[in-house]
């Protein structure tokens, strides 16, 4: 099985614009609230079980379509989470476990679906690198309107994002950590939670 698969032209041009101005003109964007792997960048989190699927679909309808698209049947909670990187910007290797913000012993997701919603013109680097202990696995170009699926267990990193001089321009995903958590340990998770800005999480 490949380490990665890619669903080009997965969204259009006009479903992509619906995605930016909705995630751009969030009042929960702020500097992203994963952690310091994570280099000038910034965004905000949804925290759900499957159960508030489409409480997450009312509250963010521009992202609708992507939990429709994205979402595996067989998980049931999920980490959801804008990502905007500027130039200069990278993410440093890790395993995603972002739900272990509610416990430590929080098993990794099944998978990790990634939408690039806008990839600027000419930008040099800003590649999803997969390893598997050091074995480098894939190295994907992104672009805009891409759907693309990986294990959740992989080792992964963004390449840093290289822009022309005074580009305010930013490399925007929309990344859902999908897990299929036991009824114990989906107790665990809150049914609705929003993360914006480091360090703030609030149900809702």
């Amino acid at each position: 099985m490949a380490a990665l698969s890619v669903a080009p032209e997965a969204f259009d041009a006009a479903a992509l614009k619906r995605l930016r101005a909705a995630i751009v003109g969030s009042t929960h964007l702020k500097r992203d609230p994963l952690n310091r792997d994570f280099v000038g960048a910034r965004g905000f989190a949804v925290v759900f079980r499957a159960s508030e699927r489409a409480r997450v679909a009312r509250e963010f309808p521009a992202f609708a379509a992507y939990l429709e698209r994205a979402l595996d049947p067989g998980c049931n909670a999920f980490y959801l989470n804008p990502l905007l990187i500027a130039g200069g910007g990278r993410v440093d290797p890790h395993v995603d476990r972002s739900l272990r913000a509610y416990w430590k012993e929080v098993p990794v997701p099944l998978r990790v679906s990634v939408l690039y919603v806008e990839v600027p013109p000419g930008m040099a680097g800003g590649e999803l690198v997969l390893r598997r202990g050091k074995r480098e696995l894939a190295r994907h170009r992104p672009a805009a309107g891409e759907l693309v699926v990986f294990d959740g267990d992989l080792d992964h990193a963004i390449t840093r994002v290289e822009l022309a001089a005074g580009s305010k321009a930013e490399r925007i995903s929309l990344v859902c950590e999908q897990y299929a958590l036991e009824p114990d340990e989906l107790e665990r998770v809150p049914a609705f939670a929003l993360e914006s800005g480091a360090g703030s999480r609030y149900g809702r």
